[in-house]
């Protein structure tokens, strides 16, 4: 399986940026070759020659029921059942991702799983595309260069960095539950904000890696919440405050590992047990208090070099 270079807390903000921003319809192959249950292995096999693909999906209507992979057709060689209808044979544990997820979650699931592709489903559960770890390289390849173009555009501009501009302000989000197609926008804007601002990249990735831990931690275990951020000049305060049954053990919450998430939040690709634990370490300030009317979570985030970790520096 062709691996993608990218970690997805320590990678270049820029690409952070990107895969955050991009979901995986923006990504993924949406000419797809699929076959019918009754569709012989035999036919299935010419198909891949013909089409130069190595995993076919098995399709009732639009919905997805199996997938014929390389593997699978080389078995029915193997052993002689190469007649046989595709139905019979065809892999129904399936994992899948859904249109509008940020290509991270996508990312994570190549990293995750020893899979070559993974199917694409819109709300309604219909098949509309797939999406290999080369489609998502070469996008962020093509996207890449975009920025890159972008920045030395500005340059040959002399775009200037203004951190005074953030003196002061104070941004809300609103946070649905469940509402994955629109989950990092609160941390993209603040990204943005302290990129415009001229903040070291380095403080922007913390930042960016609070921000979107305590977005997620509402997007998946609560019934919605805000997202608040207090720019100054030396600091960046983020409050996330959510509707919930709060948190029981905030001992346990802080400890790598520990998760409370269903198996369909897990299926997503969450719930790791690793967002609280991480916005602790990345705050320069951390604080918590949770309930039975919901969850406040407070960092604080050290801007200047003055008072910025030196790690920043």
């Amino acid at each position: 399986m062709q691996e993608i270079p990218i970690n997805t807390y320590s990678s270049p903000t820029v690409i952070l940026d990107l895969i955050y921003r991009l979901k995986v319809k923006d990504v993924m192959s949406k000419d797809l070759e699929t076959a019918g249950k009754e569709t012989s292995l035999r036919e299935i096999q010419k198909l891949m020659r013909e089409k130069k693909i190595t995993g076919v999906p098995i399709v009732q209507g639009k919905r997805l029921i199996g997938l014929i992979s390389m593997d699978d057709i080389i078995q029915a060689l193997d052993k002689g059942y190469i007649e046989d209808p595709c139905f019979d044979h065809m892999s129904r544990n399936l994992i899948v991702l859904e249109d509008d997820m940020p290509i991270s979650f996508a990312i994570s699931y190549f990293d995750r799983f020893s899979f070559h592709r993974f199917p694409v489903l819109n709300k309604q559960k219909e098949l509309i595309g797939m999406i290999t770890s080369r489609d998502i390289t070469s996008t962020l390849l093509v996207e890449i260069n975009r920025e890159v173009e972008d920045l030395e555009r500005k340059n040959s501009n002399n775009f200037p960095s203004n951190p005074g501009s953030i003196d002061g302000e104070l941004h809300s989000y609103a946070i649905m539950k469940h509402d994955f197609e629109n989950a990092g926008y609160a941390s993209t804007q603040i990204k943005k904000k302290l990129k415009k601002a001229g903040v070291a990249s380095a403080i922007i990735r913390r930042a960016a890696i609070a921000s979107y831990e305590l977005e997620m931690n509402i997007v998946v275990h609560s019934d919605g919440g805000e997202l608040l951020a207090n720019y100054t000049p030396d600091k960046l305060t983020i409050t996330a405050m959510d509707r919930g049954p709060g948190i029981p053990d905030l001992e346990k919450a802080l400890t790598p590992g520990f998760s409370t998430a269903t198996d369909w939040i897990r299926s997503l690709g969450f719930g790791a047990g690793m967002g609280l634990p991480n916005v602790k370490n990345v705050s320069d300030d951390f604080a918590i208090e949770s309930g039975q009317k919901g969850t406040k979570v407070t960092c604080v985030i050290n801007l200047t070099p003055k008072t910025a970790s030196k790690e920043d520096k």
